[in-house]
């Protein structure tokens, strides 16, 4: 069975700093680009960063320079480390998994895990 479980999320003053892992099974992790997205209560889900299985990488604009994202094959993980943090930060962080090429668009995504909220508090 599929799985993507997240960790790492919990709550920070701002400008502080998280770092959110995404542990994946039982898929060959290496062909598959990942992304982690956010969802704020009454926004629309939104990826904030991807990589792709050759580790090239996008980020959103919101988050460019202060997030990082890393993958790690042998251990079929993916990070985001969070740096200088602002409340708007706050949501719910999902990792998902896409055969291919990262993609802004949730729906192409084959695999998601359960989120982890973040709380950055001013």
């Amino acid at each position: 069975q599929v799985q993507l479980v997240e960790s790492g999320g919990g709550w920070v003053q701002a400008g502080g700093s998280l770092r959110l892992s995404c542990a994946a099974s039982a898929f060959i992790f290496s062909e598959y680009g990942m992304g982690w997205f956010r969802q704020a209560p009454g926004k629309e889900r939104e990826l904030v960063a991807g990589i792709t299985r050759n580790e090239i990488t996008y980020y959103a604009d919101s988050v460019k320079g202060r997030f990082i994202i890393s993958r790690d094959n042998a251990k079929n993980t993916v990070a985001l480390q969070m740096n200088s943090l602002k409340p708007e930060d706050t949501a719910v962080y999902y990792c998902a998994a896409r055969r291919g090429w990262v993609s802004p668009e949730r729906g192409q995504y084959d695999y998601w895990g359960q989120g982890t909220q973040v709380t950055v508090s001013s």
